[in-house]
């Protein structure tokens, strides 16, 4: 197929790719397979061992239950490895990897050179060691990562995947929930300033403008004034910010709205920052206030309906899968039976490439610890429908979320000199290798953002009140129509 089947993009408000960067990765992966696999392999194993080949269908049952997680990482590292590309649409260069990359550890050199290609883990655990380095901006070497890396699974892979990634994921306590956001959101707030900027958030902000670029501030700003618009914020309303980070949303909407507003977190820094944000910006502590503490906690104490209005940022990740369906449930208690709830989670598509799955082990690994529910949007609107949620709006920010990675990522290398002098180069070149990736995978859709406006789905609750604030509903036209007679 002919590359100029795929056209580049030029929009000021993004970072936008090559045609290079634009090539398919592979995604070779079929369900029927890996589940004949799975259930073929305790069947041949109880057939040809002699200690078991005498037993029965527990005897099947307990081979199955012992091989099939590696039967399917083992599928996994074969498929990712023999597996075509989506599509040829975009010819790759061909160029020698020493043309994107230069590999100091004379080990890694004999291994890859000339045409073969480093895999993307060895390769990003080499580089934060420094023993691999760049040959230009991380973000344009990372937009040809397809002419020099494969994404294949790893034995390193495979070993953290059963260690730490599915015990984390079965787990799941409130103290790996605490220790996991303490050393991460408690690591210093300048860390986090050098990339987020003043607003100090750290969620997709929204671009309302294609044709121009917005600062990061406009973005940000943008977004508060969505998400608001979308709770329908009123003086007496009483909201809920469920992971509030550093109490920006908070403290704009007790102070734009007049609302009683409260916003949680886990770490103490952040709960500090964001009091101290509230009171600055003239708005008394019986008003709005960031608490440090347990979210569930608070549906704990609270009586239900206790909020009429709740408001949840990519928090929802950290949950974990085992315990989405119960924090749901949580929310939905708390929430006023009239009540509305702005709910953001990131997520990955559901017929994922192999790059998506690599991409996603390394945010789990050095980025989001104990983030394992960043699930697709199938599976998000499958668990608030179970809670018993009604669904009334949803918009999905992937590519809003690129172009606020885009400027996170030029104000963190605009201040390598502070952040290597506190933290450190190893600090520094992981969070520009996850900057610079995240913006590719935000905006070609491996990672997406889903805003999700929310009500029970009760019979008394009076839809027609939400038409004002269905903001997709409400179109601007470029010209007057003529109607059809």
């Amino acid at each position: 197929m002919s590359a100029t089947k795929v056209k580049v993009t030029s929009y000021p408000a993004i970072a936008n790719a090559p045609l290079v960067g634009l090539a398919e990765g592979s995604g070779t992966f079929n369900n029927l397979h890996l589940a004949g696999l799975v259930l073929f392999v305790p069947w041949l194993l109880k057939r040809l061992l002699p200690l078991v080949n005498r037993g029965g269908f527990k005897t099947y049952l307990f081979l199955l239950l012992l091989t099939g997680l590696p039967t399917t990482l083992a599928y996994w590292m074969v498929m990712s490895r023999i597996g075509a590309r989506k599509n040829e649409k975009v010819q790759l260069p061909g160029k020698n990897i020493e043309e994107y990359i230069t590999i100091k550890d004379p080990e890694l050199k004999k291994l890859y050179n000339g045409k073969e290609k480093i895999p993307m883990q060895v390769f990003h655990d080499a580089h934060f060691d420094g023993k691999i380095d760049f040959n230009g901006d991380v973000l344009e070497i990372m937009e040809q990562r397809h002419d020099w890396s494969k994404f294949v699974m790893t034995w390193t892979l495979l070993k953290y995947v059963l260690t730490v990634l599915i015990p984390d994921v079965i787990t799941h306590s409130r103290e790996q929930d605490s220790d996991q956001v303490t050393e991460h959101y408690d690591r210093g707030n300048d860390f986090y300033s050098w990339f987020l900027g003043p607003r100090m958030i750290y969620t997709s902000g929204v671009v309302l403008n294609p044709d121009v670029k917005e600062t990061l501030e406009q973005l940000q700003d943008n977004k508060l004034a969505i998400v608001c618009s979308k709770l329908n914020l009123k003086p007496e309303d009483r909201l809920l910010d469920i992971g509030c980070g550093w109490g920006t949303l908070t403290a704009y909407a007790a102070k734009n709205f007049g609302c009683d507003a409260t916003g949680v977190t886990l770490a103490k820094n952040q709960t500090e920052f964001g009091n101290n944000r509230i009171q600055e910006n003239g708005v008394s502590s019986d008003k709005a206030r960031i608490l440090c503490c347990d979210f569930r906690e608070i549906a704990e104490k609270k009586p239900s309906g206790s909020y009429t209005k709740i408001v949840s940022l990519e928090m929802a990740e950290h949950v974990g899968i085992r315990r989405y369906q119960t924090f749901l449930r949580q929310v939905y208690d708390l929430l006023d039976d009239d009540g509305i709830f702005v709910f953001q989670v990131a997520g990955i598509r559901q017929c994922w490439q192999y790059e998506d799955l690599i991409w996603g082990l390394f945010m789990n690994k050095y980025v989001f610890p104990g983030a394992d529910a960043s699930c697709s949007l199938g599976w998000v609107i499958n668990q608030l429908e179970k809670a018993n949620f009604e669904v009334k709006n949803i918009d999905v920010l992937g590519v809003h979320y690129s172009a606020t990675l885009h400027r996170w990522y030029e104000n963190w290398l605009s201040n390598h000199d502070e952040i290597v002098a506190k933290y450190g180069e190893r600090w520094y070149r992981v969070w520009a290798f996850f900057l610079a990736w995240a913006t590719i995978a935000s905006r070609q859709g491996s990672a997406s953002v889903f805003q999700i406006t929310l009500h029970k789905n009760l019979n008394a609750y009076h839809r027609i009140e939400g038409v004002k604030s269905h903001a997709s509903i409400h179109v601007k036209l470029e010209k007057e129509p003529e109607l059809i007679l």
